[in-house]
């Protein structure tokens, strides 16, 4: 098939803004030129490899989380007004008070709880308002790789930066964006490095299993 040919079917089907975007970043010029159709499945394939490391990496951090929140509130956690208390609920924006009250609804344990919560609850336990409760007494426990000579407080702030770092790749990948002008390999550290404060044997384990993302992140096409 003549490249022309290929290039147009395909814009056809992705749709020209779509691909526009990979055009540009390949300064593709013209329809011979397939650059942007490389580059269009390096971004698929790259954003398909990130998903492992990034889906181990959310749940070994929810649990870290949550383990902290039994310390304070016990096993039955979502179901305690007082951790119900300690959670915002803005009027016109996402509330982490109706998040967990409709997670909770049609489930009677913790554990069918948990999965329900979405990433952003998660990354929002991670604020100053928890340090008393939370993580003063219990940030070490949960993190016990983390490092001591540093303070709480700054410690909490980095995971939360990272937290939220990693959650807006996760947003544009489920929603098919490109990711082209993220550091790809900085948010693939933060992976490591959130999951080695907790278990170093376990991110350890994550990089055999995902040895091949650096690899793919490096094979990026063009300039």
């Amino acid at each position: 098939m003549p490249n022309q040919d290929l290039v147009q079917a395909v814009r056809k089907s992705l749709s020209p803004a779509r691909l526009e975007t990979f055009e540009i970043a390949t300064a593709a010029r013209d329809d011979e030129d397939l650059a942007a159709l490389d580059l269009y499945a390096w971004n698929a394939r790259v954003s398909a490899a990130i998903l492992a490391p990034l889906h181990l990496c959310e749940i070994v951090m929810r649990n870290a989380i949550a383990e902290a929140i039994m310390q304070v509130y016990g096993q039955g956690w979502p179901w305690s007004p007082g951790f119900e208390r300690s959670l915002p609920d803005p009027l016109r924006e996402w509330s982490a008070r109706k998040e967990i009250a409709s997670a909770r609804r049609n489930f009677r344990a913790t554990g069918k709880v948990i999965p329900e919560l979405k990433f952003v609850f998660w990354q929002n336990l991670m604020t100053q308002r928890h340090d008393l409760r939370l993580w003063v007494p219990f940030l070490h426990q949960v993190f016990p790789n983390l490092d001591r000579s540093v303070p709480v407080s700054h410690l909490r702030h980095g995971i939360y930066l990272d937290l939220k770092a990693l959650r807006e790749l996760r947003n544009r990948i489920a929603h098919h964006e490109p990711v082209l002008k993220r550091d790809l390999m900085a948010d693939y550290q933060r992976m490591l490095r959130l999951v080695d404060q907790r278990c170093q044997l376990t991110s350890a384990w994550m990089v055999g299993i995902c040895g091949d993302v650096p690899h793919l992140i490096e094979m990026r096409p063009g300039p």
